[in-house]
């Protein structure tokens, strides 16, 4: 049966509006003849001849309207297509597949494609997979950033079922269509992205300029030419700022207050911060090279946010030697320069003020709990040892935290166990010192400022009171909030450092041998039995310790080493690979030993007496981790490299552990960052 197209809504009322008044008329003429039949029959004529005048121009107009109201919405769908056609937006219909049934003129004209393109979406924009298209899961709408040509859109994508459709449909069953369309957007944000980078780029970011060595470098020149060397140094600080168009400001004799814009300091990272090699070329006659320290704070929420920054960042720069610049963010901190060695200072001041201050907070406290890093050292347990005398010489309660006692330090630790001279308490482990802690008691963290690889990180946290002594330079990760704090990266060891504050803590103060002995060891491992990083305060060092009762053949022979490790070394020096022409990279196969990371470092250093080779790294699997060992004399940087990599140490000793892979895949990691470093010149 042929289905009859109905109206309905306000317009079926409208034209059935005569009817209905027909109706009415009946109703008043029945009215009208209970008062006079002859006004009846009267209103009762015009009332028929009224129907028949209605309904023939309601049976005879309605197929002449209902084609007119068809033609009507023929024609607006027509203008609406036209106007979606030509839409400026860029606008495309997909199916549930990602494949392309219609487009409009300003998307044919961002793709670069003819009308009737059919082919998958992912084709024009390869960033649009299937998976991060609207689904059967649930989700509607998505949105995504992408880049095309140059430009920058939002592609948005608008799910659009079509059951929904055919169920407002008389024509089609909804029943046979589950499927749906996809509705694409692109709105070009090009000149948005452009002009927020303009914003960003012009806002202020903080630095701060110190001068490294500015006592050390006056006392090497004339004093008749001292200012000339300090001119000359402002001169070329204050030019080289304000050809970056930036603000410098003289606070003190050697330091700046730096003001720049942010696309500024993106052209000092081009250009490595070429200030920290051009000032070391003004030289008026002085013996020492001036060097600076830069530190930058930048894409904080305030000014002084940045300026707050900047101090953290020259701290870090001073912290890890000096001679380099620090660019530091809400959410990371960079590294510039630092190829240079760190200038030892001659004066012992800052190591007694040290010393007294750590005096005052020791005697403070009932309790000290001594710790170093994780796989302790020599030189960590030989510190260790040191700030136990002093704490026992002040008459207060010490503790070692000391976990694993590695084949390294073993003899030394059994010089303090079952000897009666010494507490059988004096060692204790993670859960006894966590057990002991209290708010009365002071944390001293030894060869160690990363909070993540101490021995007992649980500590940091128990203890209110920590003081942190170490020489390596300072990274990312450091122990913040520390009551003191004495980080010097010149100094050779930890062992180093501590013999120097024995010296200020307490007059006259008595080491025992075994003592002097562990803290002699650990300067002779550190320093490659004095060969490296070894200055006038490190022989003086080693010569307080010989007045105490060190004895160099009792450290000779706690240095002795089982046959088996000595072959493993010899083995993994014999198996280097040299690697473009100057670095030299091992692998460490030790399974079966006790302490196979300690022979891979001594391997490294082994790998630095090949002539030529300037770097060396040895790679130990263990743990199922990947240990590196990176060693240096002084051409090469491999802290740098080690930090790139998540490690951290020294200019020339440094090291870093790696998880989830192979040592094939540690290595070709290794020398991708070497290749990357060469490259961008940063080695």
């Amino acid at each position: 049966m042929k289905k009859r197209i109905r109206l309905k809504g306000h317009i079926k009322s409208y034209v059935q509006f005569g009817i209905y008044l027909g109706v009415l008329l009946a109703v008043v003429d029945v009215a009208v003849f209970m008062l006079d039949l002859r006004a009846g029959f009267l209103l009762a004529g015009f009332t028929v001849f009224y129907f028949a005048i209605a309904l023939s121009l309601y049976f005879y107009n309605k197929p002449i309207l209902m084609n007119e109201l068809i033609s009507f919405a023929t024609e607006y769908g027509q203008i609406q297509r036209k106007l979606l056609r030509e839409m400026d937006l860029p606008y495309a219909l997909l199916d549930d597949a990602g494949k392309v049934i219609w487009t409009n003129i300003a998307f044919e004209g961002v793709v670069h494609q003819p009308k009737g393109y059919t082919k998958s979406i992912t084709s024009l924009f390869p960033a649009i997979t299937r998976d991060r298209l609207p689904d059967d899961s649930g989700v509607d709408e998505t949105q995504y950033e992408l880049e095309y040509e140059g430009n920058e859109y939002v592609a948005k994508f608008r799910k659009i079922s079509l059951k929904e459709m055919a169920e407002n449909s008389d024509i089609i069953d909804s029943r046979d269509y589950d499927g749906y369309l996809i509705a694409m957007y692109l709105y070009d944000e090009t000149a948005l992205h452009i002009a927020l980078q303009e914003v960003d780029d012009q806002s202020l970011a903080v630095g701060m300029i110190y001068l490294d060595n500015y006592e050390e470098a006056l006392e090497s020149v004339e004093e008749v030419r001292r200012s000339l060397l300090i001119a000359l140094i402002d001169r070329k600080v204050n030019k080289y700022i304000s050809g970056y168009d930036g603000i410098c400001k003289k606070l003190e004799k050697d330091k700046y207050l730096v003001i720049l814009r942010k696309k500024a300091v993106s052209q000092l990272q081009e250009t490595r911060f070429d200030l920290l090699e051009d000032v070391k070329t003004v030289n008026i006659g002085n013996e020492m090279a001036v060097t600076i320290s830069i530190g930058v704070g930048l894409d904080g929420l305030t000014t002084a946010q940045n300026y707050e920054f900047s101090r953290n960042a020259i701290d870090l720069a001073l912290g890890r030697g000096g001679d380099q610049a620090v660019i530091k963010t809400p959410e990371s901190v960079t590294y510039f320069g630092g190829k240079s060695q760190q200038v030892e200072k001659n004066t012992r001041v800052k190591a007694r003020v040290k010393a007294h201050a750590l005096r005052e907070i020791i005697t403070s406290k009932d309790l000290v709990l001594v710790m170093g890093h994780r796989m302790p050292d020599v030189d960590s347990f030989g510190a260790a040892v040191g700030i136990y005398r002093i704490a026992q010489t002040l008459g207060r309660k010490a503790h070692i935290v000391l976990n694993d006692v590695t084949p390294a330090i073993a003899p030394m630790v059994d010089l303090f166990r079952n000897n009666p001279e010494y507490e059988e308490d004096m060692i204790v482990n993670n859960q006894a010192a966590v057990e002991a802690a209290n708010s009365n008691c002071v944390l001293v963290v030894v060869d160690v400022n990363k909070p993540s690889i101490t021995e007992c990180p649980e500590l940091l946290r128990f203890c209110k009171s920590v003081v942190v002594l170490d020489h390596h330079r300072q990274g990312t990760e450091t122990i913040e909030n520390a009551t003191l704090s004495y980080v010097e990266p010149y100094a050779s060891s930890a062992c180093e450092m501590v013999s120097e504050i024995l010296q200020y803590t307490y007059d006259n103060i008595k080491i025992h041998a075994e003592e002097a002995d562990c803290m002699y060891s650990g300067i002779m491992i550190d320093t490659n039995n004095f060969m490296t990083k070894t200055g006038v305060r490190t022989f003086e060092a080693a010569a307080f310790l010989r007045r105490n009762g060190a004895d160099v053949t009792r450290v000779r022979k706690l240095f002795r080493e089982d046959a088996q490790e000595y072959k493993a070394r010899a083995d993994a020096v014999s198996q280097a690979e040299i690697y473009k022409q100057f670095f030299a990279i091992s692998i460490c196969t030790a399974d079966e030993l006790p302490s196979p990371t300690v022979i891979g470092a001594q391997a490294a250093n082994e790998l630095l007496n090949i002539r030529g080779v300037k770097a060396s790294f040895v790679l130990t699997d263990y743990q199922s981790k990947i240990y590196i060992s990176a060693r240096s004399i002084d051409e090469v940087n491999v802290q740098v490299i080690m930090e790139r990599m998540g490690g951290g140490g020294h200019m020339n000793t440094a090291a870093c552990q790696m998880e989830g892979m192979g040592i094939i895949e540690a290595i070709g990691v290794l020398k991708r960052t070497i290749d990357s470093m060469l490259e961008n010149n940063e080695l």
